[in-house]
């Protein structure tokens, strides 16, 4: 029996932690934060062969928001140029892109 596109869909290591997340972003406005999330959820899904739903709730994000993803990078790499986008949230500055 062969498979649809050669590959089986993986499990993403991550799935459990970003799912909620993901969900979050759904029913919330646009924030310095959740664009800065949406784009480091973004660059980790981006042509992973699997969390198909995590993926098409990304894009769903996007669009309620009106922002291209090359909008929503741009917006991002200017708030990281800034800075501190983590520190407010008791997080460490990490870039946890992957």
């Amino acid at each position: 029996m062969a498979e649809e596109h050669g590959t089986k869909d993986q499990q993403h290591p991550l799935y459990n932690r970003d799912r909620p997340l993901i969900d979050i972003l759904l029913s919330q406005e646009i924030t310095d934060y959740h664009l800065a999330e949406l784009a480091r959820l973004r660059i980790r899904y981006q042509g992973f062969p699997g969390a198909r739903d995590i993926q098409k709730d990304l894009d769903k994000v996007l669009q309620q928001w009106g922002l291209t993803e090359a909008e929503l990078f741009e917006k991002t790499r200017q708030l990281h140029d800034t800075g501190g986008i983590y520190k407010s949230r008791g997080k460490k500055e990490e870039q946890d892109w992957n």
